[in-house]
């Protein structure tokens, strides 16, 4: 099988609501360099962190994040 990479849209989201990476990361409780990280796919959040995402953006998990 092949590796599945973990990926998410959190710019595309962001960006929707009209957020920048340091409003976002202010909502949820982190730094404006781990949003960047997340963004660039370098970093994957924790389950917590991934739910917070979801309700700052008001997005389900699964439209926010997915394997490719």
């Amino acid at each position: 099988m092949d590796e599945l990479i973990f990926k998410n849209k959190v710019k595309l989201y962001r960006e929707k609501q009209g957020f920048s990476q340091s409003k976002l990361a202010e909502m949820v409780g982190t730094t404006r360099q781990t949003i960047i990280a997340i963004e660039k796919g370098t970093f994957s959040p924790t389950a917590k962190l991934a739910y917070l995402l979801c309700l700052a953006l008001e997005v389900r998990f699964e439209s926010l994040f997915y394997f490719e």
